[in-house]
């Protein structure tokens, strides 16, 4: 695990120097405490930048960026690709003479040069965004993993083409504007992070999951999407015809079961200490119990609990599974206290606002496993969304199910004038009036009804919280001067015409696809990628460890995405599938128990001092003095908040978030 930078100098004045390389590495050194290396061509027009978290092959010769035999290729790259060892039989085989003893990253130089890109990416299982340099061509490749693990921005200014494992690293160039998106603000609000390939910096952007671009020496960029969550993949489906539901969950249940204990044993692959984040949920226990058949040694697990608020506390039930599982296990307790001495970092890691309280206690869990020697760590995201593990999914199935595509359907799109004026009547996000005038405007607009699992604002939030001009758009904002890369909708004011992109493009790839799997879709096209893989990568990284995402292994999804509604819920029971699959591997009483999630007291510590505070830094913010944010809204909403009149946090945390954001990269210290 790395962090890589780089910059293609295409205008006949710009150049690249050694020192501009240096700047990019010594902006993120905790993604690379263990070594930092500059590659820069001889006519300084192109230069690769990238920062060590030595994990595999911890020999020098495993230094980056890598260059192969006859220097014709320069490669800086971020991440795992756990059957290396098998791509470089296969290349030996074929004449390949390596230089290093298990490098992951030589197998990349060579077997570009064996397959091309597009035929390696396709052999590669793992996590990775990696950049090549190919003198012979002159083309500058940059690759982002499938599900979209391992992050890469990019951005132009001054005649150059920057791109890095994050945004701060582009922003050590004076040359690269600082302003916030007008564009991604509602976006960020609506889904709590700005959708690929948008990032809340104008003129900034990401290169959104399963995507290859190509830079050329003149400028002229391109891209192409290699893979994308939709059904086809996994040839399950054959096997299935013929077969009664129960038979039908019993062998898909085999298969999850071994896709599974797969995905967790390529995920041990480390020449470092590894251990896994311990909630004493389904999915935290899934991987201890499997790591500890694999493991020859105890496992190391690691938990979070709350010294001042103990309700969200899981920490019997994860020393119930450490114990059945006789794990080497760790716990720490934070409080408010330890949360607002880290805020200021929490903005730092984040680079662009991803609203999650999680990054909290996702960061001193992430800081003990170091503290304890441990480099990599094994963590549960992606099964709630493949196993519609939220109550929220079901909810939305079930309304789904009751509309359908009928006339009451459409009557409910009709009245939703009538049903606004009643949700501003009686407002609140717990308001079943805003519900369903949510609801009928989305029907009404002809949108999806699900927006997916992190939708903080609904369009009657955005109104009250922006001004109604909001903040102006500009060509800037969407403009990515990449051939071939689409918005997905985000160059719409219209968050609904995001999740409709995603809709259409499962559709495309299968007309059959049925609501869950539109579901699912959406939320690896967006909540996933951006959103929680970026709180796991921003924040572990931060900390100089790694975090492995065995549920997100593209094989196990290739096949939950092949498998049919019906046979994953059972009718509207969350998870159904994985617990069937995981009876007898983890304690029944761990599958059976409520589902708490991992989250931290964010309502709470809004009540209390530090909500006075968050709200001063809010209304003090340029952003809401003489912004889009309408400060009379956002003091009212803490007062409710304070009083108990209303739960506000989520809005609140978000428009904290962003203004916090804002105060330090765009309009503070950081900006100069």
């Amino acid at each position: 695990m790395c962090g890589i930078a780089g910059i293609l100098a295409f205008s006949g004045a710009a150049s690249v120097s050694v020192e501009d390389l240096v700047n990019l590495n010594d902006a993120m050194p905790h993604r690379g405490p263990d070594g930092a290396g500059t590659w820069l061509s001889d006519d300084h027009k192109v230069g690769l930048a990238h920062r060590r978290l030595a994990i595999v092959d911890l020999t020098d010769d495993a230094a980056q960026p890598m260059t192969d035999n006859d220097t014709s290729i320069y490669l800086s790259y971020n991440g795992e690709i756990y059957n290396h060892l098998e791509l470089r039989a296969e290349l030996e085989a074929a004449g390949h003479r390596f230089r290093t003893d298990h490098s992951d990253t030589e197998v990349l130089i060579h077997g570009y040069k064996e397959w091309g890109i597009d035929k390696l990416v396709e052999r590669l299982i793992g996590m990775f965004a990696f950049a090549i340099w190919d003198i012979r061509k002159k083309r500058l490749t940059i690759v982002r993993d499938r599900v979209g693990v391992k992050p890469v921005y990019f951005t132009r200014a001054g005649g150059r083409f920057l791109f890095g494992s994050e945004i701060k690293a582009m922003l050590t160039d004076s040359a690269v504007p600082r302003a916030i998106n007008g564009t991604a603000i509602a976006h960020y609000l609506s889904f709590m992070v700005s959708p690929a390939p948008l990032t809340m910096f104008r003129g900034i952007f990401k290169l959104p999951a399963g995507h290859i671009m190509e830079v050329e020496a003149n400028g002229t960029a391109r891209a192409r999407r290699y893979w994308d969550a939709v059904p086809g993949h996994s040839g399950i489906t054959s096997e299935l015809v013929g077969l009664s539901d129960g038979a039908a969950r019993d062998f898909l249940s085999q298969q999850v079961l071994s896709k599974l204990e797969t995905a967790i044993d390529r995920r041990m692959m480390s020449d470092v200490p590894f251990g896994v984040f311990l909630s004493g949920g389904i999915d935290s226990s899934a991987n201890v119990a499997i790591m500890s058949q694999i493991s020859n040694q105890p496992v190391k697990t690691f938990t979070i609990g709350f010294s001042d608020h103990t309700h969200l506390n899981e920490l019997d039930y994860a020393e119930k599974v450490a114990k059945h599982f006789q794990t080497d296990h760790h716990e720490i307790l934070v409080n408010g206290s330890d949360m607002r001495g880290y805020l200021d970092d929490l903005i730092v890691s984040q680079d662009e606002p991803i609203s999650d309280w999680v990054c909290v206690p996702l960061y001193f869990v992430s800081k003990l496993a170091r503290d304890n020697g441990v480099t990599v760590v094994q963590v549960g995201e992606g099964s709630d969304e493949q196993f519609a593990g939220y109550s929220a999914y079901m909810k939305y199935l079930a309304l789904d199910d009751r509309l359908g595509n009928g006339p009451v359907k459409g009557m409910i799109g009709m009245m939703s004038p009538i049903i606004g004026a009643m949700a501003k009547a009686f407002p609140g996000r717990g308001s079943v009036f805003e519900q369903a005038y949510e609801i009928s405007r989305r029907i009404k607009l002809g949108h999806e009804l699900f927006y997916g699992g992190s939708n903080a604002f609904w369009h009657i939030h955005i109104e009250k919280y922006l001004e109604d001009a909001g903040m102006a758009p500009d060509p800037a904002d969407v403009d990515t001067g990449v051939e071939g890369l689409s918005l997905d909708g985000a160059g719409s004011p219209d968050s609904g015409d995001v999740i409709d992109a995603f809709a259409s493009a499962i559709v495309k790839a299968d007309g059959s696809a049925d609501q869950l799997a539109k579901m699912v879709h959406a939320e690896m096209r967006l909540r996933l990628p951006e959103l929680l893989l970026m709180r796991v990568d921003k924040i572990t990284m931060s900390t100089s460890i790694e975090a492995r995402v065995p549920f997100l292994d593209h094989e196990l999804v290739e096949l939950t995405m092949d498998i049919p509604r019906h046979l994953k819920t059972d009718g509207y029971k969350t998870k159904d599938l994985l617990k069937r699959a995981l009876r007898g591997v983890i304690p029944d009483e761990i599958i059976d128990r409520k589902k708490m999630g991992f989250a931290a007291p964010a309502s709470e510590w809004l009540r209390e001092d530090f909500g006075r505070e968050a709200q001063d830094m809010v209304l003090g913010s340029r952003l809401t003095q003489s912004g889009p944010l309408r400060g009379d809204y956002i003091k009212k909403a803490f007062e409710d908040h304070r009083d108990g009149t209303m739960d506000n946090a989520l809005h609140l945390w978000v428009i904290l978030n962003l203004t916090a954001w804002h105060d330090r990269w765009v309009d503070g210290p950081a900006a100069g």
